[in-house]
């Protein structure tokens, strides 16, 4: 933002970063009650071992992803009006990108064993591996390959995708 102070930028990044954990929030927190109450449902005692180990994988993953993805509520009232936003960004940005790769575990994982309960284990691998490209495609390859999409922009901030001049008048 041209004209934005180191502060306002600050105050902007984290307005941004608690909006994202809002998303990511909701989605945790309904996995963590589904696999909370799996365990009570009247099919699971017909679980094997394997698909036991897989919901404790789930489960915890789930419970890791949930307490990353809410620790910078609890570090932003740790350093409430003591200046140190940008420490509290870094922080908040560390737990988001942690309980997102703990929220990816839990939801593989969560796949694996629902696919394992209703099919054979080697449709139910193919499909959990072919969730998790899924899920890393948009959460980590794409992201990845677009990081200098704002290299591009041109002074109204917005990008310039218009074909470049090949010499001919408008």
């Amino acid at each position: 933002m041209p004209n934005e102070t180191e502060k306002a930028r600050w105050d902007r990044n984290f307005a941004d970063l608690l909006q994202e954990l809002r998303v990511a929030q909701t989605g945790v927190q309904i996995l963590f009650a589904f696999l909370l109450t799996l365990p009570f449902s009247s099919g699971f005692p017909r679980a094997s071992a394997f698909q036991k180990d897989t919901y404790i994988v789930a489960l915890i993953s789930a419970a890791f992803a949930t307490a990353m993805i809410i620790s910078p509520v609890a570090f932003h009232r740790a350093l409430f009006r003591q200046g140190r936003k940008p420490e509290l960004v870094r922080f908040a940005h560390r737990m988001a990108t942690g309980g997102l790769a703990f929220m990816l575990i839990s939801m593989v994982s969560s796949v694996l064993l629902i696919t394992d309960y209703l099919l054979s284990i080697w449709p139910a691998v193919i499909l959990t591996a072919v969730t998790g490209v899924w899920f890393l495609s948009f959460w980590a390859f794409l992201p990845w390959a677009r990081r200098n999409w704002g290299d591009d922009v041109n002074g109204d901030g917005f990008i310039d995708d218009a074909p470049k001049d090949s010499g001919q008048a408008a």
